[in-house]
């Protein structure tokens, strides 16, 4: 597991259709844009909205602020967390969250939507971690910088491709 910043989490759900059913995907992404945590739940109430803040923080520890939306279901659950003082929302707070929807939206739309929970958690899972590794600012280093951090993940990923190819051609 990567060392992860606490300083500052958006959290945002989205819904999502699977077999004409709505379901919301809870995401949970840092102050630098990258995908901590996804859940889908049915519903969209302080239950679920305590669930995903409970799995996120076992994983990653508390961070100092959570940023949201107007929905009070996190207010809700993070008084049962005991610190409610952490929460901020406001109308554009959230704007990191709700940017790093349209990555998910663009491929969901060339799926052509779900069928089934268990291949929509595969793909988000899947998602989050290409898109994680892959998304690299590139106002924050040089050019010749960018440019190797993104050979080698690209390296990686190939690695990573062709083990399981293997493993795939042993079963």
């Amino acid at each position: 597991m990567r060392c992860y910043s606490n300083w500052r989490w958006h959290l945002d759900e989205v819904f999502v259709k699977i077999n004409g059913e709505r379901h919301y995907l809870w995401r949970a992404v840092d102050h630098e844009g990258e995908v901590l945590e996804s859940f889908v739940t049915k519903r969209r109430d302080k239950v679920a909205a305590f669930k995903f803040m409970k799995k996120a923080m076992k994983r990653y520890g508390q961070p100092e602020v959570i940023v949201t939306d107007k929905l009070r279901s996190y207010g809700a659950a993070m008084k049962v967390f005991g610190n409610a003082v952490r929460l901020e929302t406001g109308r554009w707070k959230n704007n990191r969250a709700e940017n790093s929807h349209l990555p998910f939206r663009r491929r969901e739309r060339g799926m052509h939507r779900f069928r089934r929970m268990r291949s929509f958690q595969k793909f988000v899972s899947v998602h989050a971690s290409i898109f994680n590794h892959f998304n690299q600012d590139r106002s924050l280093s040089k050019r010749c910088h960018f440019k190797l951090n993104r050979t080698a993940a690209l390296a990686e990923w190939r690695g990573l491709c062709a083990a399981l190819r293997t493993v795939m051609l042993a079963l």
